[in-house]
């Protein structure tokens, strides 16, 4: 492994990518520390603390957010929005793309096609940026968070200069995650949010550390036990997710023979490479950020119903108000059931959004090539979608598990969510999925110019990374 680090600095090319991408994710780490004009930083620091270790909808919340903000929201900054508008624009012109036909035609263009599409992802940043951050400024408005001064004099002020700073700090992380697309290496945006993710772990192991005692007790829930419960269980899980994400069902593929006078071309036999998770973490995003809403939402009727009693005693009605609202904290028997319901539903949709086995069959039955034993078109394209239900079937059971362990983990262990939050869900995928691509770009830079890779023995320079076949 150290041999195969210092061959990465060995190759100018490949060292001054690596160096560009370390340089561009410092100068966004040094930006994050930024303070924003006006915020009372205090009062944020003692309140995202707070939120961090409750289980209430707010501090899902604020978890969720922090993910793709960068860090752990403990300064409310100029990268305060992060990447999330690019990112929920992306989202858009990917579902878009699936219903109008205009834009179906122009992503078949190609590379033309796609700059177009991704040069209005970044118009339509513009806008969603302003949305969330007033969203975000009227938050911290009403927790009070608010220096009095701004609020008394300068509270115009205090809004236009919050909107311009909280826009243009997104629009130059996503121009930061287009320069490491073209002059770095790894995808910009990805590697951005993976460096806020990876941030957040001196705080987990600080208060790790801090909740540790050999005794156990309400202030000092970590025992020996669970640490190593927690060790074994993490490596396990990165292990299990570095084996879906590669996972892949490997479909034979037989190519036509052509003569042309005296010779025969084709003929190859190859495979049609099927991911088992399709749909990578997006399900996961789409159930927790849907899964914020129901406690939410019997938590207000509770609130609502609790003021207006007063005194009274408690009705039916109000008992089970407040029994959904307890089921829906997170680890709660209710949440969970919900969430693996939804979390199969959204890997389905993913899946059918972006798998098109009928342009699939097509483009098979156009270059000549076919799967033994199925006739091209219509038939080979009900196999492929049949054999992408299926395993879309595995890999949603797979990214259950990822999601549901922390949560699971953090109620029945007594476990910080700070802490448990690293067993599994969107945070760890990303990280996984991010440093595998990393290593894979790393390794075919390296054998291009005939150095081993990263998982290549000693003497062997032609082994790489590749999918699991199942």
């Amino acid at each position: 492994m150290f041999k195969t680090l210092l061959n990465v600095f060995r190759i100018p090319e490949l060292r001054n990518k690596v160096l560009f991408t370390l340089f561009m994710l410092a100068i966004y780490r040094i930006g994050y520390h930024v303070p924003l004009m006006g915020v009372d930083q205090d009062k944020f620091l003692e309140l995202t603390n707070a939120q961090n270790q409750d289980n209430t909808a707010a501090g899902r919340l604020a978890s969720y957010v922090s993910l793709f903000s960068g860090g752990n929201l403990q300064q409310s900054t100029i990268f305060g929005l992060g990447v999330m508008p690019y990112i929920s624009a992306s989202i858009i012109f990917q579902l878009l793309t699936t219903v109008l036909p205009s834009l179906e035609k122009l992503q078949k263009e190609g590379e033309t096609g796609r700059k177009k599409i991704q040069e209005w992802t970044r118009y339509a940043t513009v806008p969603l940026a302003v949305v969330q951050a007033i969203f975000w400024l009227g938050w911290m408005r009403g927790m009070g968070m608010i220096q009095t001064t701004m609020l008394n004099t300068h509270y115009t002020m205090f809004w236009m200069t919050g909107l311009i700073t909280l826009t243009a700090g997104c629009i130059f992380l996503m121009w930061l995650g287009e320069q490491i697309d073209e002059y770095g290496l790894g995808n910009g945006i990805s590697l951005i949010i993976l460096a806020g993710i990876v941030a957040r772990m001196p705080a987990a192991i600080g208060d790790l550390i801090h909740k540790y005692s050999t005794q156990g007790d309400a202030s000092h829930p970590i025992t020996p036990g669970k640490i190593v419960f927690l060790i074994c269980s993490f490596v396990f899980i990165v292990a299990g997710s570095i084996l879906i994400t590669q996972a892949q069902r490997r479909i034979p593929i037989q190519q036509a023979k052509h003569t042309r006078g005296r010779r025969v071309y084709g003929g190859q036999k190859q495979y049609l490479p099927l991911r088992v998770n399709h749909g990578g973490v997006m399900p996961i995003i789409f159930a927790s950020s849907l899964m914020l809403f129901p406690q939410m939402f019997f938590g207000w009727i509770r609130g609502v119903m609790a003021n207006n009693l007063g005194s009274d005693k408690p009705g039916w009605f109000y008992q089970t108000i407040s029994f959904l609202n307890d089921e829906f904290n997170r680890g709660a028997f209710l949440y969970l059931l919900l969430e693996v319901i939804m979390i199969y539903f959204f890997a389905y949709f993913w899946t059918t959004v972006q798998f098109q086995p009928k342009e699939m069959a097509n483009q098979l039955r156009d270059y000549g090539s076919f799967i033994p034993g199925l006739r091209p078109g219509k038939r080979t394209a009900d196999y492929l979608e049949k054999v992408m239900m299926r395993i879309t079937y595995v890999g949603a059971a797979f990214l259950c598990i990822i999601a549901v362990v922390p949560s699971a983990v953090s109620a029945w262990l007594g476990i910080p969510p700070l802490i448990a939050q690293f067993l599994g869900g969107t945070g760890l995928l990303i990280v996984v999925s991010v440093a595998l691509d990393m290593v894979q770009r790393i390794e075919a830079n390296l054998l291009m110019r005939n150095y081993g890779g990263f998982l290549s023995a000693p003497g062997q320079k032609g082994k790489r990374i590749k999918g699991r076949q199942y």
